[in-house]
């Protein structure tokens, strides 16, 4: 019979369970405040935390599409797409891969993104086109951003929905995504909302048991954006610890299937346009704001950076594919220790804490770190570790890199705004803290007692689907090799059958005898 407890418990408010949020709850008379009213007592309520959480949700995305709405006309003088914070990826591409043209992606112009994000781009560019050639009076660029904002927000409110979907006894937790200035200011500089959208539908049809159906859509969103491809990892993991693999391989190979059909087209009939995002990353330089560019930083401290008196980063910056070779080996010797990490838990790690440290890890050791590259963490770290001290630190460091990032922008223009110096301690604080995140988890992996998402679901994982259940005996002996004690999770005597979310328990014999 399956483990997976029935989400018929109270909720949880961080004002309760969290010691940053309890902490300042006392300013309005603690955390339950002096005239609450005590949420039972209200039965029948519309506004209930996720219908607030979801209201939050598309709250801060208008908010978003306000702050944004200084360069939708797409006449961006005098730095004002820095200096407002509003540029965006979405109206500037709308030129820069021709789709104001008609061109349609890889057949007629080598679009830098993976497949399904092109072919996104081709679905709202390519009529927005041609409705402007017959309404000259329109603007296009304008049009293009507003679409692609509405479907993408669209995606970033599914995504919200999936975090309370997976949370039931802690709703709450999916306002840390819902929240986020994070969110604010980077929803719609590039299109990560489309890959976070879809890999947060393979998450919840995973927890649903439908690994197939799973690995449909982590297929689809690994070909808008490489990163949910590294959930398979975390399933992997998991698939070792209970020693069933059959979802892990049913989700395994529709992911790569699906993956294969969506790359097909472009790849048969456009491969030279297939290969411009693969080329373009293997050939890309050190990036702004990197572990590898705050080295370069440093080197430049003591070293000319020319020929013959360059230090360890300034040699790599003229080395890339040296450099290409050394960030894949530092992400391998990460996930290994991820995979060591899963193995010799005391409890078997749930799924997104796994899922968050494999993500966190390529951002912390890539030579290429977008700004907007941080909204992939956001969802995980709700699901993974959704305790606010820390990820309000970690969103301050996100926003001032963003500002210093801009800054820096405007003086590549020729116009200072801030020392270099100023910029490198914002990439830091930002590597620092997602590096801290990083530990944090890591360490309530380790430490299981300290998961308070563990607590909430009776020491179980929510997000576990086909693979909750006891785990395989070999673990402990595992554990033993390297002095540790006995797993503290049920042995697997005996196979154990999914049973569906909706079934009702079985009752005792004694009870059914009467």
């Amino acid at each position: 019979m399956s483990t997976q407890p029935p989400p018929d418990r109270p909720d949880v408010s961080p004002a309760t369970s969290d010691g940053f949020v309890r902490g300042l709850s006392q300013m309005i008379g603690g955390p339950l405040g002096s005239h609450a009213v005590p949420p039972d007592s209200r039965p029948g309520r519309f506004w209930t935390a996720p219908r607030i959480v979801l209201a939050l949700t598309c709250l801060v995305l208008a908010l978003s599409w306000v702050q944004k709405s200084p360069c939708m006309d797409g006449n961006w003088q005098k730095n004002m797409q820095y200096t407002r914070y509003c540029y965006t990826d979405v109206l500037a591409l709308y030129y820069a891969e021709g789709i104001n043209e008609g061109k349609v992606p890889y057949a007629d112009h080598p679009v830098e993104y993976p497949v399904v994000t092109g072919y996104f781009m081709g679905a709202l560019g390519l009529p927005v086109h041609a409705y402007g050639e017959s309404n000259p009076d329109i603007n296009q660029g304008s049009w293009f951003y507003n679409v692609n904002a509405l479907v993408l927000c669209l995606f970033g409110v599914a995504t919200a929905a999936v975090i309370l979907a997976l949370r039931r006894r802690r709703p709450w937790d999916a306002a840390i995504y819902a929240l986020s200035p994070i969110m604010l200011v980077t929803a719609t500089i590039n299109w990560d909302l489309l890959a976070i959208g879809l890999a947060a539908i393979g998450l919840y049809l995973w927890v649903k048991r439908k690994p197939v159906w799973a690995g449909v859509f982590l297929g689809l969103g690994a070909a808008a954006k490489l990163w949910p491809l590294f959930i398979l990892g975390p399933i992997l993991i998991l698939a070792l610890r209970t020693g069933r693999f059959r979802p892990f391989v049913s989700a395994f190979l529709a992911t790569g299937i699906t993956w294969a059909l969506a790359n097909f087209p472009v790849f048969y009939w456009y491969h030279e346009s297939w290969l411009r995002f693969f080329r373009l990353n293997s050939e890309r330089p050190i990036d702004w704001g990197t572990f590898w560019y705050i080295g370069r930083y440093l080197d430049g401290k003591w070293n000319t950076g020319t020929a013959g008196d360059q230090g360890p980063f300034q040699w790599l910056s003229n080395n890339i594919p040296t450099l290409n070779y050394l960030s894949y080996a530092l992400f391998a010797l990460a996930c290994l220790g991820i995979l060591f990490l899963g193995l010799l838990a005391p409890r078997r790690p749930r799924l997104s804490q796994l899922a968050f440290l494999v993500v966190a890890a390529f951002l912390l050791s890539s030579k290429v770190w977008s700004q907007q590259y941080v909204l992939w963490l956001l969802p995980l770290i709700a699901l993974s570790r959704p305790k606010w001290g820390a990820v309000i630190a970690w969103s301050i460091a996100e926003v001032g890199y963003l500002a210093a990032f801009y800054a820096e922008l405007i003086g590549a223009g020729g116009k200072s705004v801030i020392p270099e110096g100023t910029f490198v301690l914002a990439s830091t604080a930002r590597f620092v803290t997602v590096a801290l995140l990083f530990a944090l988890v890591a360490r309530e992996v380790w430490r299981p007692e300290l998961d308070d998402v563990r607590q909430s679901y009776d020491g179980l994982d929510p997000d576990a689907g086909p693979l909750d259940g006891p785990e395989a005996g070999w673990v402990s002996g595992f554990r033993k090799v390297f002095g540790l004690g006995p797993s503290q999770e049920a042995p697997d005597r005996s196979p154990v059958e999914p049973v569906p979310d909706d079934a009702e328990p079985a009752l005792p014999e004694a009870a059914v005898k009467g």
